[in-house]
């Protein structure tokens, strides 16, 4: 289970030194965050989303679609492992290192019992308080997503079909939700 450490107030410096032991650390205003490696489903919800994002990302030319592990930093001195990300280029290309990633246009966060709190939560405050675009929570088992975009105080619900459309492209990438979740049903 995904348990807060709050014996200390973390830096990222002291989580990036902690060994490789299949654990996923991330670091929430001086918090850290442990969660486990994640279940068959949720890989699964994230390979199809992946398989749905990556050619509107690529056509439209919006930067790069990756997964974590990452150490992302938000120009903030946090330290996020999101699901799925996109980022803009920086100056015209990839860059070097996560701490030059810069702020996601999208985040995307598959629920886990272990990790439900902190995705709803501590998470999305972090994402909205640092200015990510749009911010997709997946609810596998309620067969829903949440929307979050900065300084919003609900989500938008998406049950049906999911649309993201990012400012600089021309049109909308449209995800039926019931042909999505009967993929990644399990069953």
């Amino acid at each position: 289970m995904g348990m807060p450490n709050s014996a200390e107030r973390w830096t990222r410096d002291a989580v990036l030194a902690l060994p490789d032991d299949g654990q996923r650390y991330e670091l929430v205003d001086g918090e850290l965050l442990v969660s486990p490696s994640p279940r068959w489903r949720h890989q699964a919800a994230l390979a199809e989303l992946f398989r749905c994002l990556d050619p509107y990302v690529r056509q439209h030319h919006l930067g790069s679609l990756l997964w974590s592990p990452a150490d992302l930093d938000l120009r903030s001195g946090q330290l996020v492992q999101p699901d799925l990300f996109v980022g803009a280029s920086v100056d015209g290309g990839e860059p070097a290192d996560w701490d030059e990633f810069g702020i996601p246009m999208l985040v995307v966060e598959v629920l886990s019992p272990s990790t439900a709190r902190f995705d709803r939560i501590v998470k999305r405050q972090l994402y909205q308080r640092v200015g990510v675009d749009t911010y997709w929570i997946v609810d596998l088992d309620a067969r829903l997503v949440e929307m979050w975009t900065p300084g919003a105080g609900q989500p938008a619900i998406a049950n049906r079909k999911l649309v993201w459309q990012p400012e600089t492209a021309p049109e909308p990438l449209v995800v039926d939700l019931d042909d999505f979740f009967e993929k990644v049903s399990g069953r």
